[in-house]
């Protein structure tokens, strides 16, 4: 006999679907199904003040509320993520990778030497003078990534 799903108790502690509604229409939409480590690591790289972290900076947030997922499971999730299109990863000099959410809009990066805190920033003159390089070559340019390497002075 077929079991009426809405009558089945549910433990809501493990119920994606009492969470956000648009983080579960964002991963939906990315052609992934909704689990509960995906909508919560979602959560945090949505609402999180850095917005460059690695997987074990995830890690230690669900950590720190007190979630059973494991590392494995965020660098999975996170990898699930970039492929589907809604993180970016990037591999500064010197280190691990770090993930920041894809949002579409177009920046580039400074990285402190000293500290690694990045610095997201978007400069016209030098997108503008990166296409002209391009052309003076005989290329268009499609795509570009620019991170610049600096010191506090």
């Amino acid at each position: 006999m077929p079991v009426d799903k809405k009558l089945r108790p549910v433990d809501k502690k493990l119920r994606p679907a009492d969470k956000k509604s648009s983080e579960n229409d964002e991963i939906r939409n990315a052609g992934l199904k909704v689990t509960l480590p995906r909508v919560k690591i979602l959560q945090i790289l949505e609402t999180s003040k850095q917005r460059h972290l690695s997987a074990e900076d995830v890690y230690k947030v669900l950590l720190e509320a007190g979630d059973d997922v494991g590392l494995a499971t965020v660098y999975r999730v996170l990898t699930q993520f970039e492929s589907a299109g809604l993180v970016e990863r990037h591999n500064f000099d010197g280190g691990h990778s770090v993930f920041e959410l894809d949002r579409g809009e177009h920046h580039d990066h400074m990285v402190c030497i000293k500290t690694g805190k990045v610095i997201e920033f978007h400069n016209e003159k030098i997108e503008e003078l990166q296409k002209q390089i391009a052309e003076e070559h005989g290329y268009e340019l499609t795509e570009h990534s620019l991170v610049l390497y600096v010191k506090p002075k």
